[in-house]
């Protein structure tokens, strides 16, 4: 019974010796980065805060989005007929720019 005791430690123990040693070596690199601080623990960086939208500006850009809108269908036809408005190529950029400027001030 003694000698079954005896049989099982020294197993036990001898395994747990052996079990160690199998490992590989851990890299320097990563020893290293466990010294670094841990990205919780940094403080976030201070942001400039944005000025609030203007929200007079933002009716006129709306304003001047929407007569824009409307007068580029008839400017459209006049192109069926033949005749090519000179500045239709302004308003559609002007359109553009306009719709980035008010999506840019929404999603603030």
């Amino acid at each position: 019974m003694i000698f079954r005791f005896l049989v099982l430690a020294t197993l036990f123990s001898s395994t747990l010796v052996m079990g160690g040693q199998g490992r590989r070596p851990i890299p320097q690199v990563i020893r290293e980065a466990d010294k670094l601080p841990n990205p919780a623990d940094i403080p976030p960086q201070l942001t400039a805060k944005r000025q609030p939208a203007d929200s007079a500006q933002l009716q006129r850009d709306a304003q001047e989005l929407a007569r824009l809108a409307q007068l580029i269908p008839s400017e459209v036809e006049q192109m069926r007929t033949g005749r090519l408005p000179k500045d239709l190529d302004g308003q559609l950029k002007r359109v553009e720019k306009l719709s980035k400027q008010l999506r840019r001030e929404i999603s603030r």
